[in-house]
């Protein structure tokens, strides 16, 4: 995934989710967050920033906020981006576990539920559902950082599908450099926690995989361990 037209920044702070106030050449201006959860381990005063500028003269912000720096880490923040790295990875055969597949559609429904993506591969066909993961804590990548009844739901669902015979997965993608261990995170939300446990025990595949963050690139990188 390529951005174009990257700017720095320097994050001043957030009035809500979906704008924050930076310094561009030292001039405040209002942006717009790709990310409506917290993000409050990386957006404080003083961390730098990037944009990306919009070439949509309607638009009530000039530019987006795409990433930011956490000490010497960059993290990728744009909730959007997830989905189309695991799509165009699978259709590139860079997931072991899912290569050679044969069809992928984006945004299908399943009984009450609307999954990321649908597969077939060979005599297998199943769901994927994507998570974005931005939170890190001392090395360990975590989801979610804040309490979210919808992911809860979509992981009932992925299980639901697994008791018809398909074969789905829950991918995280972690939107940072250099990870090796993803887990739950079960003291934000442990109804979540518990849903990733009982979706492992039910044969749902759980995946996780680090990426390479640059100021205008987010690439799918290496596999990571999973600890439930």
């Amino acid at each position: 995934m390529k951005y174009e037209n990257i700017v720095e920044a320097i994050f001043v702070n957030r009035p809500n989710r979906l704008i924050a106030n930076v310094l561009v050449d030292g001039e405040l201006e209002k942006v717009h967050v790709k990310n409506t959860g917290r993000c409050k381990e990386i957006l404080s005063e003083g961390t730098k920033v990037y944009l990306e500028k919009s070439n949509n003269p309607n638009r009530k912000t000039r530019y987006s906020l795409i990433s930011a720096y956490k000490d010497e880490l960059l993290i990728n923040i744009d909730s959007q981006v997830p989905n189309q790295v695991v799509y165009s990875s699978i259709h590139a055969n860079q997931i072991e576990e899912l290569k050679d597949v044969r069809l992928l559609k984006k945004e299908v429904t399943y009984g009450d539920s609307r999954f990321d993506l649908y597969y077939e591969k060979g005599k297998e066909k199943g769901f994927i559902e994507v998570k974005g993961v931005t939170l890190e804590i001392d090395g360990l990548s975590l989801f979610p950082d804040a309490p979210t009844d919808r992911g809860t739901k979509h992981i009932n669902g992925i299980i639901e599908s697994i008791k018809e015979g398909y074969k789905s997965y829950i991918f995280f993608l972690i939107q940072i450099p250099g990870i090796k261990y993803f887990k739950p995170n079960e003291e934000m939300d442990k109804k979540f926690a518990h849903a990733l446990l009982e979706a492992k025990n039910a044969g749902v595949q759980i995946l996780a995989y680090n990426s390479l963050v640059t100021k205008d690139q987010i690439l799918l990188d290496e596999k990571v361990e999973v600890l439930i």
